[in-house]
């Protein structure tokens, strides 16, 4: 029989995707353990939200962690000290970060260096600066480094393979033309609800107000509506296809946002005031109408003009993009071996589950390659 390896387990974050992958990780940690071949002990060693931690220094795995977390006082520890922790685990370290802090995407490299792997659905550490991308691969194993591994899968699309393909195709040498399609499941659902192919819709506010109350948004629409997470999923995209792209404020970004909204004091006054604007919507939306169209917000990558761009356009009812369904996402790759039939990846974009099991996915790569 043959010995049973053990791997650490960390997890930063226990809110919507932390609590599914924690769950996804109890079923992973029983199917690892009774494999015949290469049995895998996980030990989850340390759960951390951004207030408190459960660890203990021994490294005994965690009992129930939700009452654990619920009973705890210890406060969480720094990074630097985290990272240490890790290192003198005795055994390999992975850490999972389910949080879209910047503090502790700006830390990975420290952690690479150390030999502790990542996984995580974290934007921030793939869309900041140019610099950290770099800093981040050149400390990894599968970048030019020769620390742990890192794997972000559910930067882009949740649980959709997006990433993967498109590392695929670049690694076999495929030319990347243009990537294009609805990156946000909170855009897909307003624009889709908004102008549907089959004509209607409502009002533009009410429709970010349903998108709010099914719980689409951010808790504060605006963070959706200015686009900002787009231009981060491009960014991502744009970066791994090839070209340099400093941050995702970098490009032209379109914000829903009214110019006289920018500045309200809150989600709630923003929208109490949205259908004040409703006009300026309705306008786009007979344009489009009268040309046999309809609205999306989408981003596109032109590989060789080096350009990126996020915004609205209108697309042909016939179009893939504009016959989306519900809050899903849809990303076209035009390549040269594709040609002008596009290899598309469609599917649910957001929510805890899809991009829990991305995670998970992530996770089980990481594994493979620490054996």
């Amino acid at each position: 029989m043959p010995v049973p390896r053990q791997v650490f387990i960390a997890v930063i974050g226990a809110g919507g995707v932390g609590k599914c992958f924690l769950s996804q990780l109890s079923q992973l940690t029983s199917n690892l353990a009774r494999s015949p071949s290469a049995p895998t002990t996980l030990s989850l060693v340390w759960l951390s939200t951004s207030k408190k931690a459960v660890y203990h220094a021994d490294y005994k795995p965690l009992g129930n962690w939700e009452s654990d977390l619920e009973a705890s006082t210890s406060p969480t520890l720094p990074l630097p000290d985290l990272a240490s922790y890790l290192e003198k685990a005795p055994g390999k370290a992975v850490l999972i970060d389910n949080t879209s802090n910047q503090d502790v995407a700006d830390s990975y490299p420290l952690f690479l260096r150390k030999g502790i792997s990542i996984v995580t659905p974290n934007k921030k550490a793939f869309s900041s600066t140019s610099q950290l991308w770099r800093d981040i691969f050149s400390a990894a194993s599968n970048g030019t480094g020769a620390g742990g591994y890192i794997f972000h899968e559910s930067s882009v699309g949740a649980g959709l393979p997006v990433l993967s393909a498109l590392k695929e195709l670049v690694e076999t040498g495929d030319q990347v033309r243009k990537i294009e399609g609805v990156f946000s499941g909170t855009m897909s659902f307003l624009f889709n609800s908004f102008q549907p192919v089959a004509g209607g819709g409502g009002k533009f506010s009410a429709e970010v107000k349903t998108a709010k109350d099914k719980g689409f948004t951010e808790p504060d629409p605006r963070d959706d509506l200015n686009g900002l997470d787009v231009a981060r999923k491009l960014t991502i995209l744009a970066r791994l296809a090839g070209l340099e792209v400093e941050s995702p404020t970098s490009f032209p970004v379109q914000s829903l946002i009214p110019k006289e909204l920018e500045a309200v004091a809150s989600g709630d006054e923003f929208m109490a005031r949205l259908p004040e604007f409703d006009d300026q919507m309705d306008e786009l939306k007979t344009a489009a109408e009268k040309e046999g169209k309809v609205v999306r917000f989408v981003g596109s990558v032109d590989v060789p003009k080096g350009e990126v761009k996020v915004g609205l356009e209108k697309f042909d009812t016939s179009h893939p993009i504009a016959a989306l369904k519900g809050s899903d996402n849809i990303i076209a790759f035009y390549t040269e071996r594709y040609g002008d039939n596009p290899l598309i990846i469609q599917g649910a974009g957001a929510g805890g589950e899809v991009t829990a099991m991305g995670v998970t996915g992530d996770l089980i790569k990481v594994l493979r390659l620490l054996q």
